[in-house]
């Protein structure tokens, strides 16, 4: 028998609204998988029994590592277990004595299988194709901000038309649930469109019935009780309003927007302040307190578009040989990554700071700059430490080697480190103590920033001859991404400047380093590095533009 579960008036109400589509932007720890999509995926799986359903996940990857174990933790709370009423990766054995969904899988493979024949497709916008040929009953997606809704729209939405001769009749056929935090760029905005397609009065309409219902039930319970008749017209009441919620619910939209503070009963108000201390702004904002925030117009890198210069690559073989164990999934390292060239060297570039130090990694292909992964660390954590984090990461590359793009920054400087050598001296060495290999590439005094924003915006254009356009991981890059979205641009004694102002203020609870432009500044020093001094073996040209 399943444990009582506490729910929050944010998870109650889009709970009993019961809409036909839902997208619940909520901040973190809110509950929006353990009691949103749990309770939503049984209501789905029991009352669709032989059902398909769909998970659509960002990436394989994000499925495995956020999504997945979330849900599986809040249906275990649920009463169900893995393996008991339910497998994942497989088809039951015959012993366990699980129902035939209505139409079975090809392979079961990317499948979760319930005792009563329902099944789930899981369903990654990193594997092509996978949404075709499926016939869903409904839909779920958790982290929408990183679903491209072109894939949705194309792929995606129209698998969501289950067959309506079983399940015609109840509301929940074909819905859709969306879950995700406050969406901080443009990628993300698709959620945000459907606020426009909420009918507030049929909404409601809906509440009014279900609190209409709530009185009905009272009275019989209050008759019953005190021995009395129940007059007929109340059973027949009832049903009346049960039938119209549903014909309500199945063309609802119900579209909500839930700060954390909602489920202060359970976190607390200490957990609030710490998240305000411990996030940068415009991470609170939008992660915690779920709000809205304007997009950074003009700002140093003007051409950074998510839709061209972000990509996801994901080793999808090595994560599917995991055969769904989650625990062994959270052991990070560059085998998870298909970006990675193994046979070739790692390219570096980094910046140094008292309170934090960056390191920027990429490697060419073809004609373009795949930003790998970026690293920080920061305080007592110098840079040691970051270049063993980076050795780790890559502990299993094939060929332990990096070219170290740096300027004269690098050079006479120590005030990040502990002893007499400075920053090159301290990175080259700790690269070799770890094993690896170290080709000094020095590139000179740093550029002026308009010739720096002029140059690495033409490239984003691909617009310069043999130039290398960069392209960013995003999945390995989430810090470094948003300090290059929100990078601003001023007149200051030299002309126009990278915003860097906030660089030599103190951390506060407002204002966090990582966020800051220290990040975008090893970026534009891989950037360039790597256009204007190929290393030997990269059969670069070099970038034809003198800044």
């Amino acid at each position: 028998m399943a444990n009582k579960v506490y729910y929050n008036p944010p998870q109650q109400v889009t709970m009993y609204t019961g809409a036909h589509t839902t997208i619940f932007l909520g901040g973190r720890r809110l509950g929006k998988t353990h009691g949103v999509a749990a309770p939503w995926v049984k209501r789905n799986f029991q009352q669709m029994p032989r059902s398909s359903g769909g998970f659509v996940f960002p990436s394989y990857k994000r499925g495995l590592t956020n999504t997945l174990p979330g849900t599986l933790k809040g249906l275990e709370s649920l009463g169900f277990k893995r393996d008991l009423h339910y497998v994942i990766g497989r088809k039951p054995s015959k012993s366990m004595g699980f129902g035939k969904p209505i139409i079975e899988p090809a392979n079961y493979e990317h499948v979760m299988y319930w005792y009563n024949g329902s099944i789930q497709y899981f369903i990654s916008q990193d594997i092509i194709g996978s949404s075709n040929s499926l016939t869903l009953d409904y839909l779920m997606g958790d982290e929408g901000k990183f679903l491209d809704y072109e894939k949705l729209k194309d792929e995606t939405f129209p698998a969501n038309g289950g067959i309506k001769s079983y399940f015609g009749h109840i509301p929940y056929h074909h819905s859709m649930l969306f879950l995700s935090d406050m969406p901080s760029s443009k990628r993300g905005s698709w959620l945000l469109n459907f606020r426009e397609r909420m009918d507030n009065d049929l909404i409601d309409a809906i509440h009014g019935i279900i609190y209409e219902q709530w009185k009905i039930r009272e009275r019989i319970k209050d008759l019953k009780a005190k021995k009395k008749p129940i007059p007929k017209y109340l059973p027949t009441y009832y049903r009346t309003l049960s039938k119209t919620l549903s014909e309500f619910r199945s063309v609802a939209v119900y579209y909500a927007e839930w700060s954390s503070i909602e489920n202060l009963l359970v976190l607390g108000e200490n957990y609030i302040k710490q998240m305000k201390r411990d996030l940068p702004p415009l991470v609170f904002q939008t992660s915690i307190l779920c709000k809205r925030l304007g997009v950074l117009k003009d700002g140093f890198y003007s051409s950074l578009n998510s839709k061209i210069h972000y990509y996801t690559r994901n080793n999808n073989d090595y994560l599917q040989a995991l055969d769904y164990n989650l625990k062994a999934i959270q052991d990070n390292s560059s085998l998870q990554d298909s970006d990675i060239q193994p046979l070739e060297p790692i390219c570096v570039a980094m910046d140094y700071n008292a309170n934090i130090n960056w390191l920027v990694a990429g490697q060419k292909e073809e004609r373009f700059i795949n930003v790998l992964k970026s690293f920080y660390v920061k305080y007592e954590r110098k840079l040691p430490s970051l270049i063993d984090d980076f050795c780790h990461y890559y502990r299993h590359h094939m060929k332990k080697k990096v070219i170290f793009y740096y300027d004269s920054t690098a050079i006479k400087s120590n005030y990040a480190v502990s002893d007499d050598d400075d920053f090159a001296e301290v990175v080259r060495r700790r690269f070799e103590q770890n094993g690896w290999s170290v080709e000094m590439m020095y590139i000179g005094n740093p550029w002026k920033h308009k010739d720096k924003h002029l140059f690495i915006n033409l490239l984003m254009k691909g617009i310069i001859e043999n130039g290398l356009t960069p392209m960013i991981n995003e999945e390995n890059n989430e810090e470094l991404i948003i300090a290059l979205e929100t990078a601003g641009t001023k007149i200051g004694r030299n002309g126009f400047e990278k915003d860097k102002s906030g660089e030599k203020l103190a951390e506060s609870e407002e204002d966090k380093l990582e966020y800051r432009t220290d990040g975008t500044d090893a970026f534009d020093t891989l950037v360039i590095g790597m256009n204007k001094y190929p290393y030997e073996g990269s059969m670069g040209m070099g970038a034809m533009w003198k800044g």
